[in-house]
């Protein structure tokens, strides 16, 4: 296996960003045109925070981009090895990692960029000591916004979808999810009454009340069916595939997780890019 190959050598040099101060919108925006599950946050130059997905899903009326983003964020060297990056993707559960060097942003490497050099390899080791057996099904029918609310409370980003026959058709992403996602604005109301309720001769009936009218804007999921935004055709792996064979699916496919199947094709379980990423730091 390859040795020292440093995060300037895999990561990518062409990093789509926001700035502050910024929208909800805007960022919004650049993840479907990007079709990115994050970016590094500028301000004057320099890194102060990065916005992913999970953060527009989780905080869906919330528009500053300043109190959407994860402030103060990891970043990493560029001439460090490749599986410091790994573990410091791994230790503290997150997709990327901006690349700074002399406080300037140089690029930004991320799970997927570091299962595309796993790729080229050779590791023959069996994914399935780095399986995740342990997946939230969701029915094809189940509406989309109940699916995004499902997977939040199980902190997962991706999920194998059902059919009534118990069989897996397909897989959901928050990916999906926020490509089917609209800005909505709304009008609501609120009644703020000028009755106290410490007066016991004030009737709920003749207090005076007031009606205060605002506005709202907030990520919107559509109550779809699941089934109309999942990716159906699957590509699928085998218990005993090899590191870098699988990893190589996930490069030409560009996805993020593989459905591992049985010599019956029974689903086993999800086969995650990050989990992908012990097996470099296990043959250290």
């Amino acid at each position: 296996m390859p040795k020292n190959i440093k995060v300037s050598d895999i990561m990518r040099k062409e990093v789509a960003f926001a700035t502050l101060p910024g929208s909800r919108d805007e960022v919004h925006t650049l993840l479907k045109e990007k079709k990115v599950s994050g970016v590094p946050v500028l301000k004057d130059g320099k890194v102060v925070g990065v916005v992913s997905r999970a953060n527009l899903l989780n905080n869906p009326e919330e528009e500053q981009l300043a109190l959407l983003m994860t402030r103060d964020p990891l970043t990493i060297d560029p001439d460090v090895d490749m599986t410091v990056a790994a573990k410091t993707l791994l230790e503290h559960n997150i997709r990327r990692l901006p690349v700074v060097k002399d406080d300037k942003l140089m690029g930004i490497i991320s799970v997927a960029d570091i299962v595309a050099a796993i790729a080229e390899m050779e590791i023959t080791d069996h994914v399935g000591q780095y399986l995740n057996p342990t997946v939230v099904p969701i029915w094809t029918e189940t509406p989309l916004n109940v699916a995004a609310r499902v997977m939040e409370l199980a902190r997962s980003k991706a999920a194998p979808v059902i059919d009534s026959n118990l069989e897996v058709v397909g897989i959901i992403t928050d990916r999906d999810v926020i490509s089917a996602s609209v800005i909505e604005d709304s009008v609501e109301m609120s009644d703020m009454s000028n009755g106290s309720d410490d007066d016991e001769w004030t009737w709920e009936s003749m207090r005076d009340t007031m009606s205060i009218y605002y506005s709202v804007s907030r990520v919107k999921v559509p109550d779809i069916p699941v089934k109309d935004v999942m990716v159906s055709d699957l590509v699928k792996a085998a218990y005993i595939s090899g590191v870098s064979e699988c990893a190589l699916k996930m490069k030409r496919n560009k996805i993020d997780q593989i459905p591992i199947v049985n010599a019956n094709q029974r689903f086993l379980g999800l086969l995650r890019d990050r989990n992908l990423m012990k097996a470099i730091i296990d043959s250290e």
